[in-house]
C-alpha cells in the first residue's frame, strides 16, 4: 500500500471511531479542533487524490448511526452539516462572501445580505409538529436517520407541546439542545455531593441527557433549547428571509437567540464575528463559533448543496477553547498564601487564542480523579482570561513499558508512575501539610517562605496586628525587591540610610517609618500572636490564645509537645478552639523556621506583658460574657466598644448565635438585630452597655 492509502485508511478508522464517540456515547475522547483536523487532512487526501474517495467515507457522511435501543426516525429532509471555515481571523468571512459572490455571479458593487447566528455547543434536535402539537423529537443521527427521543424533550420546559397562532399542518425545526454553564456547574455540585461522576462540559451532559432512556433523568437535568432552522414543512408560506423565518417560530413560542443580525457583505460578517468574540466568554452558554446564512431563501435554493453541505451557509469558528498535547512534567507552585498547587508543564499549544506551556492541575484529589500522568497526551481547556486547566486525559495514548510477570510473561504497564504531592515546600524547605476537609496542601513556613513573603509582611504590619504605621503595599514592595526585607524580624534592622535610597523615599519619610516600627516594638501577647498570620487563627483567637497561656513560650512549648494527641488536647482546652484551629496552631509552631524568626523579633525588642495564666483572666463585670456589636453607637467606635468589652472580662464576637449573652446595637443595625430577636437574645443600646460595664463584678 502507498502512503496515502495507508494514511487514509488510518484517518478513517480514528474519524469512525470519534464519530461514534461523539453522537452515539456522548463521550468524545478528543476534543473538537482535533477531529476537524484529522477531517480536513483527509478531505485534502481525498481531493488530492480522487480514487480513493469512497462512499462510506466519513467525508460523505453526517454523524453516527442511531442507538438500537431507541426507534429509528427517517428525516423526511436531511439534518445535514455545513461547512467549516478553518481561517479563524477576518479572512474567514471574506472567503465564504468571495465563494457566495462567485457561485451567484455578482458584480463588484452589488452586495449579499446575511444572516448571522451563534454556533451553539450542544446537541443538534428535530422538532415535529402536527397541527401545531409536538408528536416526535429526534436526534441526527447519521443525518438520514435519527433517534426518537421524544420523552427526554418533552421534559425541557423551553420547548412548546403545542405552538401559539395559526400552525402549519407540518412543522419540523431544526435547533439545538444545550445547557447553560450555571447550570451545568450545579449539576456537577450535585454530582460531587452524590459522590458520582462529573461531567466534562456542558455538552456532554446535555448530549447525554437527552438520550436517556428513562425520562426521569433527562427531567433532572437542566436543559435549554434554541431553534435555527426548517425540516419539513406543509401547509405554510415559509417567509422569504431565513431571518424572517426565525422571527416566526419566535411567534409560535419556540426560544430562538437573540444574538443574531442581518448584516451585508465580508464586513458587516467580519463585524459580527469579532463583536461576538468580544463577549463570547460573558455568555451564559458555550459555542464554538459563528454561522453565516444566506439571508434571501431563493438565493439558497439557487446556491443550492455541495456533496454533504450548503453553498450557502459556513461555520466560521473562534480558536479552539480545548486542544489536545502531552504533559512534560508535573511541578507545584506556591501561592502568596501558602496554598501548593499542581501544574503540568505542558508541549506548547496554541488553545484560546495563545501558545499554552502550562496549566493548573488544581489539587491532588483531581490529578488523582483523572489520573494524570507525566507523558500522558491530555485535553487542556483556555476559556477567555480563564487559567488554563487539563480536563482530561486521552487514556489510549498513554506511554507504557514492559513490566516482567516471570520469566516466561510480560505485561504493559504505564511508563511513568502516578504524581505525589512534596512533603516539605519546594520554595523554603518547610513542612507541607493538608488540612483536614480541605483540597489544598499548605507551606506553614508563613514567615520564611519567599513565595508568601510580602502577603506575610503586609500582615504583620496591619492596623489590628503591628500597627507599623506607613509600611504598606507599595514599600513592601520594594523592600521585598532590592533585598532589604526577607522575614518581619528584618523590619527592625532598617537603617535610614538605605530607607532613604529607595524611591519616593525621602529622609524625612525613612524617619517617621523608622519611629513607627520602634513605636510597634511595644505590643501585646494578643497583637503579636495575629501578627505572626497562622491559618484560622484571626483577632479573637489570638486573644484567647493569650488570655489562656499569658507567655508565648507557653504556647510555644504546648503546640511543639512530640504526643500531638496532647498537644491537640492542650490546644483545644482554649475556649471556641476547635480541631481545625488546634492543628494550624501546632503546624505553625512547630516549623522551626517560624520559631526562629520569632526568637529573631525578640531579639530585636519586640516585647509585650507577660503573665502567668491565673493572673490573665479580668474580673470584669462581663466575665464569661458573649456579646456582639451591630450598627454605629453614638460615641463609641466599634473598636473602642470591643475593646472596653474584653477588659471587663467579655468576649466580642461577630456573629449572633444560642451562645450570644447580649447584642449591642447602635443605627442601622441590620440583621444581626433581627437574629437576635428571633433568638431572644437581650438588646442593649451604648448607654445600657455603659451602664453594665460600670457594675461591680458580682
Amino acid at each position: 500500500m502507498s502512503s496515502p492509502n495507508r494514511r487514509v485508511a488510518q484517518l478513517r478508522e480514528l474519524l469512525r471511531r470519534y464519530n461514534r464517540e461523539y453522537h452515539e456515547l456522548d463521550a468524545p475522547s478528543v476534543p473538537d479542533a482535533e477531529y476537524d483536523r484529522l477531517f480536513h487532512e483527509l478531505e485534502e487526501l481525498e481531493a488530492a487524490n480522487p480514487g480513493l474517495k469512497t462512499l462510506d467515507s466519513p467525508t460523505q457522511r453526517v454523524g453516527g448511526r442511531p442507538l438500537t435501543a431507541f426507534e429509528p426516525v427517517r428525516h423526511a429532509v436531511p439534518m445535514l452539516s455545513i461547512r467549516t471555515e478553518t481561517d479563524f481571523g477576518p479572512g474567514g468571512a471574506a472567503n465564504f462572501d468571495a465563494r457566495v459572490r462567485r457561485e451567484l455571479g455578482l458584480p463588484s458593487h452589488l452586495s449579499v445580505e446575511y444572516a448571522a447566528e451563534l454556533k451553539f455547543d450542544g446537541l443538534a434536535i428535530s422538532l415535529r409538529y402536527e397541527s401545531g402539537v409536538l408528536v416526535r423529537a429526534a436526534t441526527r443521527g447519521d443525518g438520514e436517520t435519527g433517534e426518537d427521543v421524544t420523552h427526554n424533550i418533552r421534559t425541557i420546559d423551553q420547548i412548546p407541546l403545542c405552538l401559539a397562532g395559526q400552525a402549519p399542518a407540518v412543522l419540523e425545526v431544526r435547533g439545538e439542545v444545550y445547557m447553560r454553564r450555571d447550570a451545568f456547574d450545579a449539576l456537577n455540585a450535585r454530582q460531587r455531593e452524590l459522590g458520582e461522576k462529573t461531567f466534562v462540559n456542558p455538552r456532554n451532559a446535555a448530549a447525554g441527557a437527552v438520550r436517556q432512556l428513562d425520562f426521569k433523568i433527562a427531567a433532572k437535568r437542566p436543559l435549554s433549547f434554541f431553534a435555527y432552522g426548517l425540516g419539513e414543512v406543509v401547509d405554510w408560506d415559509i417567509p422569504l428571509t431565513h431571518s424572517g423565518m426565525l422571527d416566526a417560530l419566535a411567534a409560535f413560542g419556540l426560544p430562538v437567540c437573540p444574538d443574531r443580525e442581518v448584516t451585508r457583505g465580508a464586513a458587516g460578517l467580519i463585524d459580527f464575528h469579532d463583536s461576538i468574540a468580544a463577549k463570547r466568554d460573558k455568555l451564559p452558554f458555550d459555542i464554538d463559533g459563528v454561522v453565516y446564512k444566506v439571508n434571501d431563501r431563493a438565493l439558497q435554493t439557487q446556491l443550492g448543496f455541495v456533496s454533504r453541505e450548503p453553498r450557502w451557509a459556513v461555520a466560521h469558528k473562534y480558536p479552539a477553547q480545548e486542544m489536545l498535547t502531552t504533559v512534560e512534567a508535573i511541578n507545584v507552585q506556591v501561592g502568596r498564601t501558602g496554598t501548593i498547587t499542581p501544574v503540568a508543564r505542558l508541549a506548547p499549544v496554541f488553545v484560546g487564542g495563545v501558545t499554552v506551556t502550562n496549566a493548573t492541575l488544581h489539587n491532588i484529589d483531581r490529578i488523582r480523579q483523572l489520573d494524570v500522568r507525566v507523558g500522558d497526551t491530555v485535553i487542556v481547556r483556555r476559556a477567555g482570561d480563564v487559567i488554563p486547566e487539563v480536563v482530561d486525559v486521552v487514556m489510549d495514548r498513554r506511554p507504557l513499558r514492559e513490566e516482567s510477570v516471570d520469566l516466561l510473561e510480560t505485561r504493559q504497564v504505564p511508563q511513568y508512575e502516578p504524581f505525589e504531592m512534596p512533603t516539605s515546600c519546594p520554595v523554603c524547605g518547610s513542612h507541607v501539610v493538608r488540612e483536614e476537609g480541605e483540597a489544598a496542601y499548605r507551606c506553614t513556613g508563613g514567615l520564611v517562605c519567599t513565595a508568601q513573603r510580602k502577603q506575610a509582611l503586609l500582615h504583620f504590619a496591619s492596623r489590628r496586628a503591628m500597627d507599623i504605621e506607613g509600611l504598606g503595599d507599595k514599600l513592601v514592595d520594594q523592600l521585598v525587591d532590592v533585598g532589604l526585607v526577607r522575614t518581619p524580624a528584618d523590619i527592625y534592622r532598617l537603617g535610614i540610610l538605605k530607607l532613604a535610597e529607595l524611591d519616593r523615599m525621602a529622609a524625612k519619610s525613612a524617619s517617621n517609618l523608622l519611629a513607627g516600627i520602634d513605636k510597634s516594638r511595644n505590643t501585646t501577647l494578643a497583637r503579636f500572636i495575629f501578627a505572626l498570620g497562622i491559618r484560622n487563627v484571626g483577632e479573637t483567637t489570638a486573644k484567647d490564645l493569650a488570655r489562656h497561656f499569658g507567655k508565648l513560650d507557653g504556647l510555644i512549648e504546648a503546640a511543639s509537645r512530640e504526643d500531638e494527641s496532647a498537644a491537640l488536647s492542650v490546644l483545644q482546652s482554649v475556649p471556641d478552639i476547635g480541631p481545625v484551629v488546634a492543628h494550624s496552631i501546632r503546624d505553625f509552631l512547630r516549623e522551626p523556621h517560624n520559631v526562629e524568626v520569632i526568637e529573631q523579633l525578640r531579639a530585636n525588642g519586640v516585647s509585650w506583658p507577660e503573665f502567668e495564666p491565673s493572673e490573665v483572666v479580668p474580673a470584669g463585670p462581663l466575665l464569661g460574657k458573649t456579646l456582639v456589636i451591630t450598627g454605629t453607637l453614638p460615641t463609641l467606635s466599634r473598636d473602642e466598644a470591643k475593646a472596653l468589652i474584653e477588659a471587663a472580662g467579655g468576649k466580642a464576637a461577630g456573629s449572633v448565635s444560642k451562645k450570644t449573652d447580649y447584642l449591642v446595637a447602635g443605627e442601622a443595625a441590620g440583621s444581626k438585630l433581627d437574629k437576635a430577636q428571633e433568638l431572644g437574645v437581650p438588646i442593649l443600646d451604648e448607654a445600657a452597655l455603659l451602664a453594665l460595664l460600670a457594675k461591680q463584678p458580682e
